[in-house]
Formats: structure tokens, C-alpha cells, sequence
């Protein structure tokens, strides 16, 4: 007998205890549910653009200075190439010109690079940038007088020119529009570029920034 009323407890106990476990599990469950439900219904954080729009403005703002700039300075360029007396310079009216190897027979490997493929010596190298003598500055490649000293004058790491023998000297604007190279008329080698405006104060406005390696000096008043 005691042992049935033992068992019986025991099953009571039991049964108890899963009852509990599942009242438990049931209360759980149902505490759960209000609270995603709750999260769900909460309204979602927009992200903000407020730091966006900030870089945003700034990178547009200096776009359109950068664009203003590169305007201007192409304009001014342009301008001065049209102003200035210096021709524009036209391939149809060299009168001294040659092929690729004939330019290389007569040119050594240095000034075939800047003469005709347009290249540029460093600077502070060149032979004649701080020249002070009097004379006549002529094309390395064709001889055709380009320069005098009397229009020389000091500004940078090549040589610098205010003004050309009249007619000698060509312009026209590089591909990517940005400067203005200038070039023998008679030969169509290339010396350097052209700038207007920089306020050195020469009766021009101009500086011719040549390579020496373009020029050939010969002394001799002028």
C-alpha cells in the first residue's frame, strides 16, 4: 500500500513539475511575442545623409573652382595666342622641312627628343638659361634666328624671352588645351610654351619659357 501511495506522489510530482515547465515555456513564448511585435512596430532609423550631402557640396564646390581655374587660364591662353603678333603656327608654310631621318642625321639624340618629339630639359641644366651675353639666339635645328638678348630676361629654370624676331616663332595650343607651345616657324621644332599674365612687368605681358637645347647662341651685338 505505501509503495502505490509513493508512486502515486511521485507521479504527482511529475506531473507537476512538466505542468510548471510548460506554464513556464508557455509565459515565455507569450512574453516574446509583444515585445517583437512591439520592435517591429517601432518606426525604422532613416540613415542620415546630412554627412553626404556635407562632402557632397564640398567635393562639388571644388569641382566648379577647379573647372573656373582650368577656364580661365585656358581663355587667357587662348586669348594672348590670338592677341599677341607672334603667328599661329601652320605646318604649310615651313620652309625648312625634313623627315623623321633626316632630322635624326642632323640632331643628336637629346635635341631630336625635345626638337621634334616635344620633350623638355630639366630644369636649371640648360646651357644658355643664365646667358648674360649679348647676341642671337637660333634655331638648333634649321639656324633660322628666333630670339635676342635684348628681350632676354631672368624667371625661371629656362630660358625666358618677353618677345621674338618678328614672324620666327609659331604658336598654338597644346592637345589637352591647357598651354600654349611655341615652335620655329621655319622648321616646326618645338621650344617650349608661351605664358601671359604673370606680371613681370615686360613690355609684352609674356614669357617665352625655352629649352636651351632648342637654341643656338651666337654671340655678336644685336
Amino acid at each position: 500500500m505505501s509503495r502505490l501511495v509513493l508512486r502515486a506522489a511521485s507521479f504527482s510530482s511529475s506531473h507537476s513539475t512538466a505542468s510548471t515547465a510548460s506554464y513556464s515555456l508557455s509565459r515565455l513564448s507569450c512574453s516574446r511575442r509583444p515585445l517583437a511585435a512591439t520592435a517591429s512596430s517601432l518606426p525604422r532609423a532613416q540613415p542620415s545623409t546630412r554627412s553626404y550631402s556635407f562632402f557632397s557640396s564640398k567635393k562639388s564646390a571644388i569641382d566648379t573652382k577647379s573647372l573656373q581655374q582650368t577656364k580661365s587660364a585656358t581663355t587667357g591662353n587662348t586669348t594672348s595666342a590670338t592677341a599677341a603678333a607672334t603667328p599661329a603656327f601652320d605646318n604649310a608654310n615651313m620652309t625648312q622641312p625634313k623627315s623623321e631621318e633626316e632630322w635624326r642625321a642632323v640632331l643628336n639624340p637629346e635635341q631630336f627628343r625635345i626638337l621634334r618629339q616635344k620633350g623638355t630639359e630639366m630644369a636649371y641644366t640648360g646651357e644658355y638659361t643664365k646667358n648674360k651675353d649679348q647676341g642671337v639666339y637660333r634655331c638648333a635645328g634649321c639656324q633660322t634666328p628666333l630670339y635676342t638678348s635684348s628681350t632676354k630676361f631672368d624667371a625661371c629654370g629656362w630660358c625666358s624671352f618677353y618677345d621674338a624676331v618678328p614672324g620666327a616663332v609659331g604658336r598654338h595650343p597644346d592637345p589637352d588645351g591647357r598651354r600654349v607651345e611655341i615652335v620655329c616657324n621655319a622648321c616646326g621644332g618645338h621650344l617650349g610654351h608661351v605664358f601671359k599674365g604673370e606680371g613681370y612687368g615686360n613690355p609684352t605681358d609674356e614669357r617665352h619659357c625655352v629649352n636651351s637645347i632648342s637654341l643656338k647662341f651666337q654671340p655678336g651685338d644685336v
